[in-house]
Order: structure tokens, then sequence, then C-alpha cells
């Protein structure tokens, strides 16, 4: 049995289509906008990564720059401090050199007054005088004499160049005589003693 349908209720199903296709409409109407916007930014891409290529350009010379100007400055001070030691090491000598001029003087006079002396002791003595003003000066520089007669040997300052044979065992293991004296600058050896080992 065919059921029959009211006017009404075709009304609605009339009204119900057209809805859905309303719908259909706009859902095909986003989709074509959504597309637009897509091809918009595939067609904008390019530009930015054209932007992009030029501020990494950029950045890459700017720190390629700051690299030489840093690498030539480095070099200038290399070679600044390298002259300021080769200028200090020259100028150290000299002032030791002029210390020490006061004592040559002193040793000419002192040749001079032997020639004609005939008292020994007095020349001894001027001698004696000269020395000790040359090892004051020496010791204003930072120069001081290695002790090494009755130490035990120690090899970071005396140089063993010999081994004698000793009756009295405190003697033994420790230094009997030095052959050279050594000298130290400041805290640095310059010159080793070199000593007779008694065993």
């Amino acid at each position: 049995m065919v059921k029959k349908h009211t006017e009404e209720e075709l009304i609605d199903n009339e009204d119900y289509m057209a809805a859905d296709e309303g719908i259909d409409d706009e859902e095909g109407t986003l989709e074509s906008e959504e597309k637009q916007e897509k091809a918009d930014n595939v067609a904008e891409e390019p530009e930015e990564k054209d932007d992009n290529k030029a501020v990494l350009a950029e950045q890459v010379k700017e720190w390629q720059d700051k690299y030489l100007r840093l690498s030539a400055e480095f070099d200038n001070y290399r070679k600044r401090t390298l002259k300021e030691k080769m200028e200090l090491i020259d100028t150290a000598g000299s002032e030791v050199i002029k210390s020490i001029l006061a004592v040559i003087d002193d040793f000419d006079r002192a040749m001079a007054a032997m020639e004609t002396a005939t008292d020994v002791a007095a020349v001894r003595e001027g001698v004696q005088l000269i020395h000790q003003k040359l090892m004051d000066t020496l010791k204003q520089k930072g120069l001081s004499e290695i002790e090494a007669m009755g130490k035990e040997l120690d090899t970071d300052f005396h140089d063993a160049i010999a081994k004698v044979p000793v009756e009295e065992k405190e003697k033994k293991g420790k230094v009997i005589d030095v052959v050279q004296k050594g000298y130290q600058l400041k805290d640095k050896v310059i010159r080793f003693s070199k000593v007779v080992v008694g065993e």
C-alpha cells in the first residue's frame, strides 16, 4: 500500500532539500576560498625565501668583516707585545750594566794604584771592598749565592762532580767542598753549584 504524503510534508521536504543544497554551496565556497589562500601562500613563499637569503647573506658579510678585523687586531697585539718584551729585555740588561759601571770604575782605580803600591794589605783590603760592592749591586738586582757547604746534596741546586769517602758519619751525603759557586736570580737557578759530596 503506497503511503500518501500530505501537502505539508512535501513542502517541508522541499525546504529541507533546498536547505541541504545551501549547505553544499557554502561548503563549496569555503573549499574554494581555502584553495585560493593556499595558492596565495605558495605564491608568497618564494618572495619570503628571497628576503631570508638576502638577510642571511648580509649577516654572513657582517660576521666575515668582524672576523677579519678581530684577526688583524690580534696580529697587531701579538707583534706589539713581542716588541715590548724585547725592549724590556734590552732595558733590563742595560740597567744591570749601568749599575756595574761604578764597580768597573773602582777596579780601574785599584789597578792603577797597584802599579805603585807597596802595602799589600791595603791593596787586598781595596779589592775586598770592590768585591763587596759588586756583590751588593748584584743582590739589589735579585742575584743570590746558593748555599752549599755542609748542606745535604740537593740536585735542584747542586751538581755533584765527585764523591769522596769520609770517616765522619755526619758528613756522609753532604757537601764537603764547593768547586764552583752556584747562583740564582730571584727564585730561578742560573748556575748550579759544583760540589764534592762525602760518602
